[in-house]
């Protein structure tokens, strides 16, 4: 079934499905990506904020768990020589990248002969993307989760930036959790769409308990547009569930740092000995404890859709098997 769903851009991609796993930070681990890829989507891995040694590990563990195609993420805004380095080194040929000049390092992701592709929130700046060369663009409405780039619905966007840059695919991100989105991403002319808040509660993620329940509970209505966790990537808009952090910064007037109701506290610590602090950009991973209802919990609009934890593989192949059938085309 999901064979009927393929569009150039899975040819492209060397997938069969056009589901991608957005990169969903912390969340994000080698069997999470590779159950993905596994189940024919794309799966990706975010490496930004990890040393190239730790990149190669996961890059190595997703490789040995799948032989499909799955990619990286990076983000422009930190120093990445080393870890695009690395990535292509090791092999990966699908890079994707987010919040910056793609033209810093298209020419580099070319020469080793991958694939580009480029995070944008407007046309605008999609067309800059093409122009640096990026050779897929992922539209990214307003509706999600994470850090997010501009101001525009998905429903809005997609089919502008599908225009503005045409020939070249595009993949719809934002707002997407079932497989009405999709089947609404590929009739704007999206040719995947790019699935985050979802893959949160998949049993592979590295999402603690706490947060699987606050994206399970929560509605589409839950969600915030907010600047209050920006620690350790300041200037950087996000969507997060509403918490007792953002609620109290709220109340004060949105005070900026160092002013904020409890910064500085931390609220919670992983083995390792990291410490993690009121304001940061942490998301709960499975090993935390402490105040972890307190963290920054990103999650998009889609969160009403998000019903129950299942496997990645589930997921996909929900998704894709509710998508064929939205649009007639088994």
């Amino acid at each position: 079934m999901t064979t009927a769903l393929k569009t150039g851009l899975c040819q492209a991609l060397g997938i069969s499905t056009p589901i991608v796993q957005a990169p969903v930070g912390s969340a994000a681990t080698a069997e999470l990506a590779a159950a993905v890829s596994r189940a024919g989507g794309l799966g990706t891995l975010a490496l930004t904020w990890v040393t190239p040694q730790e990149a190669a590990q996961r890059i190595r563990t997703t490789r040995r768990l799948t032989d499909r195609p799955f990619g990286v993420n990076l983000v422009l805004d930190f120093p990445l020589d080393h870890l695009l380095t690395t990535c292509l080194d090791e092999g990966v040929r699908i890079i994707s990248t987010f919040w910056g000049d793609p033209g810093t390092v298209n020419e580099q992701v070319h020469a080793a002969g991958a694939l580009h592709l480029h995070t944008v929130g407007s046309t605008e700046e999609a067309r800059r993307a093409v122009d640096a060369g990026v050779d897929v663009i992922v539209a990214q409405g307003w509706e999600a989760g994470g850090h997010v780039r501009g101001q525009v619905g998905t429903m809005a966007l997609v089919p502008a930036v599908v225009d503005a840059v045409h020939p070249v695919p595009v993949i719809a991100a934002g707002g997407i959790g079932d497989g009405r989105g999709l089947a609404a991403a590929l009739a704007l002319g999206a040719q995947a769409g790019w699935l985050g808040t979802r893959f949160l509660t998949a049993l592979e993620a590295n999402t603690h308990e706490t947060y699987r329940a606050a994206v399970l509970h929560a509605t589409e209505a839950d969600t915030v547009y907010t600047r209050c966790f920006d620690g350790g990537w300041p200037d950087a808009p996000h969507r997060t569930l509403r918490n007792a952090t953002l609620t109290a910064w709220e109340r004060a007037g949105r005070p900026p740092s160092p002013h904020r109701p409890g910064e500085g506290e931390t609220v919670a610590t992983t083995p390792d000995g990291g410490k993690h602090l009121r304001y940061d950009d942490m998301i709960p991973t499975a090993d935390a404890s402490g105040d972890l209802a307190a963290l920054a919990l990103y999650a998009g609009q889609a969160t009403g859709l998000v019903t129950h934890t299942a496997p990645a593989a589930e997921i996909v192949e929900t998704i894709a098997a509710q998508a064929a059938d939205i649009l007639g085309r088994e």
